[in-house]
């Protein structure tokens, strides 16, 4: 009974990468129990594994958890190739590789957040917009999409003391992507050479820019998540292009200032957005007004810039203002420590503009009007 009872604690432990129980992944070998002694055998995925530490303290403490266990042994192996194999076909879900699990009959919502321009603070949204729907229980993934400018990782802490991202662990052809903040992120700043990991190092051209955004939809395993958010570059360029390709289901938040000149050309990547068929679901209004101490506003890029991109892009349907956030000193002293501010900061004026936009948008579904869903009769 007591072998059976650290198997069942053992087996309980989840895998801090894949977010999953070690006996759904088949990394439990032998246990065996010698009075107020077990000796538990667990495989890792691969040689190295970064989580190998954690994995290996977790296994103790739960088997010190069964009934009768003072002390514990914890012998560490590696799965064999076959081994291996037979976990990435699972973990794909009989999904075939390169093949894109974010298709019209996915239930993962697929939301690119994009803008006209650069400048407007569209990365530092979503870093704590991902993260704010993940502190409302949502499972959430998030791409950073803006190849040429990657800043996501440095926005949510992946980075070393070099200001560098981590590598994601592979396991065969799939990559296991960082979580930071609850937030499972894939960065083509995770793959470039130590000297090449820095913004604006990629000189890439749009047929290597299209399999990068490709690759990073099929070859990264995100698990079942409940969000997507795709960090899109500026611009109506090639990634816009490819993601509209590659995600014509997806749905659209516009991000701008409140600056005539940045709306006029944040209308721009809503309308691209839509030729692909893709839906633009509302418009974020970054850097407006922010209350001064003694009580007065001061709108430093002017206003109405959210409200002119909502209304010249509700020509079809309706595109609501899903919220204005004003200009904040922790919002951008957070970004550069690496802390979004809905963590860091949760009361700054910024902080809960951001909230009650993740509030918005997790309360609100997707559009699934001709999409198949997943039906299963029992």
């Amino acid at each position: 009974m007591s072998t059976d009872a650290v198997r069942a604690a053992v087996a309980a432990v989840r895998d801090p990468e894949l977010r999953k129980p070690l006996g759904e992944l088949d990394m439990v070998r032998d246990i065996a129990v010698d009075g107020a002694h077990a000796r538990v055998g667990i495989a890792l995925t691969i040689v190295g594994c970064p989580a190998a530490d954690r994995i290996e303290r977790d296994v103790r403490d739960a088997a010190l958890s069964a009934p009768g266990i003072e002390t514990v042994s914890v012998e560490v192996g590696v799965m064999t190739p076959a081994e291996r194999a037979a976990l990435t076909e699972r973990l794909r879900g009989g999904k075939a590789a390169r093949e894109n699990p974010f298709g019209p009959d996915s239930l993962t919502r697929v939301i690119a957040i994009t803008s006209g321009k650069g400048g407007v603070g569209k990365s530092t949204l979503t870093a704590n917009l991902a993260v704010a729907l993940a502190q409302r229980g949502l499972a959430v993934g998030l791409i950073d999409a803006d190849v040429h400018g990657f800043s996501i990782p440095a926005l949510l802490g992946l980075v070393d003391a070099d200001g560098l991202p981590p590598q994601p662990t592979r396991i065969d052809g799939l990559m296991i992507p960082p979580i930071a903040h609850e937030v499972r992120t894939i960065s083509i700043g995770m793959f470039l050479p130590r000297d090449q990991r820095s913004p604006g190092a990629v000189a890439w051209r749009g047929p290597m820019l299209h399999r990068t955004v490709s690759q990073f939809l099929t070859d990264v395993f995100f698990g079942d998540i409940d969000v997507l958010l795709i960090d899109m570059p500026p611009g109506t360029g090639d990634v816009a292009i490819s993601v509209g390709q590659l995600l014509p289901h997806a749905d659209v938040v516009v991000v701008t200032t409140p600056q005539t000149a940045a709306a006029d050309i944040a209308v721009r990547s809503g309308l691209v957005a839509r030729q692909t068929g893709q839906r633009v679901i509302g418009v974020i209004e970054n850097m407006s007004a922010m209350t001064l101490p003694d009580g007065t506003s001061l709108d430093l890029f002017g206003s109405g810039g959210g409200m002119r991109v909502a209304e010249a892009l509700s020509t079809d349907q309706p595109v609501p203002m899903l919220g204005s956030v004003p200009l904040s000193p922790a919002l951008r002293s957070d970004a550069d420590s690496g802390v979004p501010v809905v963590v860091a900061h949760p009361d700054d004026d910024a902080a809960e503009a951001i909230a009650r936009i993740a509030d918005t948008i997790a309360g609100t579904g997707r559009d699934l009007r001709g999409r198949p869903l997943p039906l299963r009769v029992g």
